[in-house]
């Protein structure tokens, strides 16, 4: 796992909006969204250093002309144990599919 990417909205249509816009910036991979209480979702996405960045700046920029933003998050290179636990499973690159 390379990095992970994180937006936090109020509301699942900014959501929906964000995670668009994310996977559109760059070469990333939309990993999960979770619904939180009081309308929070947040959109996980996986990649690249500069394209999680680049994404979830990209998410912002767009939620800034209409939807709020409650926070984003980009954690560089983050610790193996977090593959798993605090997300499901990302494979990496290398790893093949299971049929």
């Amino acid at each position: 796992m390379k990095a992970l990417g994180f937006i936090e909205t109020r509301g699942l249509v900014p959501a929906i909006e964000s995670a668009d816009a994310m996977l559109k910036a760059a070469e990333v991979t939309l990993v999960e969204r979770t619904f939180v209480k009081g309308g929070l979702v947040t959109i996980t996405i996986a990649g690249d250093v500069a394209a999680c960045k680049a994404s979830v700046d990209a998410a912002a920029a767009v939620m800034r002309m209409g939807g709020e933003i409650i926070s984003t998050h980009v954690i560089p290179r983050p610790h193996e144990t977090l593959d798993g636990l605090i997300v499901k499973h990302i494979k990496d690159d290398d790893e093949e599919e299971d049929d």
